[in-house]
This record gives structure tokens, C-alpha cells and sequence, in this order.
């Protein structure tokens, strides 16, 4: 029997389940393979004693509807800066991907299906080249990695963060008042520039385009007429203003050492500041948009997605990410796919769409 192991690592994601449930299901079919997974990322591989589970059609079933992840995951523990403890007790960031590779293979694995983000697959990318055969998954609500269309998880997000603003905008309307939603979103604005256009947002902040305070001050004021009106903004956790910072608090060593959050409150104070004097309100999704069931569009993508990254392993071929490009599946190399950002085009077609129908990007 050949062995397959799987890792889902990074933050969690409405969709990850049903991933797992298409490897499974498809590794069902061939009887020479059997499917294993790691708990919390590669974490359960690394530790002593391990903590691997056997997965089959018995512990899939039905998980595609689920979210998070039956396996758990973690942005913590990443083999290629691993935090290891030296005998004078200092604490000194190794490379264990060598080390790991040789794990995977004196345990007895054949290949390795990591499903995650860009941190996950520059992972994946480095385990390739040492030699472990490997295929990528590709997943983040924040639909920031380049190569493909969408990822799993954004959409949820996205309906999730609608479904919160058309909330808002009911009572906005009855206070005339402005509400400022904040949305996930640290260097990529795709979630805010999505919900704003299903939304009606009369402004949208996102990292690609820093905001001119006194263009969104305009915008505001002309909402407003003897006291009445009201209006909505929704502005990306990673967006500032032109010369300004972004807002955030320190954070955990290593890639998250910097915590986004809290925007809305500086916009607010901005606003404030700038003499607009109708009521101000925020509000901060967060995890919100992380959590829950995912949409049936991204259980569809994930459910391909876990195919079709089966597929390739059967096919050896490794070293690639299975991707969604121009309505069909099919797969790049992952060190292509890490090679680049997916950011915001502010002179692309969504953008330039937003601004036909009034939405203000304080540029």
C-alpha cells in the first residue's frame, strides 16, 4: 500500500472539509493508496509521539457541509523557521524541512497533499525540492494567491460580509447615520471590493489604493442634505490613508508579528476630525468570516479541488498546485503560484465597474 499524507495549515477556512472528502473519495478508488492526515498543519507529523488518523469514507462522510477543519490547523510551527531550543536555553529559528522530509519518508509516506495559503505552499514548494513528492491546494478567503480565479473560502466570506452589510445599511438608513465596516483583507481588498459592489457601498477602502481623506469627507458630505442621509463604507483591515500607516497592534513572532485591525475606528476619528458631524458607528467582522458553512459555490470549487489534487498525485505530478483558470481545473507549478501576489487591479475591470456605480475609493 502506498501512503498519502494530508495537512491543512494557516488559518481556518469554510471549505477545508470538503477538500479532505474529495481526496479521500477519489483515493477510494485506486486500491493500492491509503490517505492519512496531520493534525494541526505538518505539526502532527513533527511532534513526539505523533498524531496522524487514518482517513477513509467513514470519517469523510458528510464533512463537505462542515466548516473549519476536521484535522485543525495552525500558522504556528512553520519547519522551514522552526523555533528550537539550544542547550544555553536561547531559542534559534532552524530549517527542519530536510529533517521533515525524512520523516515523512521513514514513516512510510509516498506523497504529501498540503492544502493552504501562500505561507502553506512555499512550504510545499520547499518540501518538492528536497526531495518529498507534493501537490498544492490552494485556499484563503482573502483570495490573494496568484494563478488562480478563485480560491475556496472567498466566497463564503464575501456572502457573509454582505449579509452583515445589508444589515447595516437598514439601520443606517433609519438613524442617518455612517456605518464603517471592517472586513478581512491585510495587503488584498477583494473581500471589501466584492461586498461593497453587492452591497451598494457608497465608499470602499482598500490596500491597493490608499485613500484621500478629504476625496471620502466630499463623498460623505454629499450624502447628506438639512441633517438626513446616510451612508455605508466598507474599507479592507490593511487599508490606510495617502502618507498614513496601517492599524494594527504587535502581534506573534515570526510572519503574524504584526495584527491588523481596528481601521474602522481610525477612519471614524478621521472623519470626526474632519468635521463631518453625522452620527459614525463601526463595526468589525473578524473571524466571523472565517467560520461557518461554507456556500455551495466554494463547496463545489473544494470538492474539485480535492479530486483533482488526488488526480495528480496518481499522475506524479508533483511539484504543482491545483488551480481554478478561465472556468476550468487543471494545475500550475507551485513555485509559480508563490511567485507572485494577487492584489487588487485599481485600473482593472471590477474596480472601474465599482466606480460606474458610484462607489468612492477616496483616489
Amino acid at each position: 500500500m502506498k501512503k498519502l499524507l494530508v495537512a491543512t495549515g494557516g488559518g481556518d477556512c469554510p471549505g477545508l472539509n470538503a477538500v479532505i472528502r474529495g481526496i479521500v473519495k477519489r483515493a477510494s478508488k485506486q486500491a493500492d493508496w491509503e490517505v492519512w492526515g496531520s493534525f494541526e498543519a505538518l505539526n502532527g507529523l513533527m511532534e513526539e509521539p505523533t498524531r496522524l488518523i487514518r482517513l477513509d469514507e467513514k470519517t469523510v462522510s458528510g464533512i463537505h457541509v462542515r466548516g473549519g477543519t476536521i484535522l485543525g490547523t495552525t500558522n504556528k510551527g512553520n519547519p522551514m523557521n522552526f523555533p528550537e531550543k539550544q542547550p544555553d536555553g536561547t531559542v534559534k529559528s532552524v530549517n527542519r524541512i530536510p529533517w521533515l522530509v525524512d520523516r515523512l519518508k521513514a514513516k512510510g509516506f509516498d506523497a504529501v497533499i498540503n492544502i493552504g495559503g501562500d505561507g502553506s505552499q512555499a512550504i510545499s514548494q520547499a518540501m518538492f525540492e528536497a526531495g518529498m513528492p507534493v501537490v498544492g491546494v490552494p485556499k484563503t478567503i482573502d483570495n490573494d494567491l496568484n494563478s488562480t480565479d478563485f480560491t475556496f473560502g472567498f466566497q463564503t466570506a464575501v456572502q457573509t460580509a454582505s449579509d452583515s452589510f445589508d444589515r447595516l445599511v437598514t439601520t443606517a438608513s433609519s438613524h442617518h447615520r455612517v456605518m464603517i465596516m471592517e472586513v478581512m483583507g491585510r495587503d488584498a481588498g477583494w473581500i471589501a471590493l466584492y461586498t461593497a459592489i453587492s452591497g451598494g457601498a457608497e465608499i470602499c477602502l482598500i490596500p491597493e489604493i490608499p485613500y484621500d481623506l478629504k476625496v471620502v469627507v466630499e463623498k460623505l458630505k454629499g450624502r447628506y442634505k438639512d441633517g438626513r442621509g446616510f451612508a455605508n463604507i466598507v474599507i479592507a483591515e490593511g487599508a490606510k490613508a495617502k502618507d498614513g500607516t496601517i492599524t494594527s497592534t504587535k502581534g506573534e513572532e515570526g510572519r503574524h508579528a504584526v495584527r491588523l485591525g481596528g481601521v474602522c475606528f481610525t477612519l471614524s476619528q478621521q472623519l470626526k476630525d474632519a468635521g463631518i458631524e453625522a452620527d459614525i458607528r463601526e463595526t468589525v467582522l473578524g473571524h466571523t468570516q472565517r467560520g461557518g458553512t461554507p456556500v455551495a459555490f466554494d463547496r463545489v470549487i473544494a470538492s474539485v479541488f480535492g479530486v483533482k489534487a488526488m488526480e495528480l498525485i496518481l499522475e506524479e505530478k508533483f511539484g504543482h498546485l491545483v488551480v481554478l483558470k478561465n472556468n476550468d481545473y487543471t494545475s500550475v507549478p507551485i513555485k509559480e503560484a508563490i511567485s507572485a501576489y494577487n492584489f487588487v487591479d485599481p485600473q482593472g475591470t471590477l474596480v472601474q465597474a465599482a466606480k460606474g456605480l458610484g462607489i468612492c475609493f477616496g483616489d
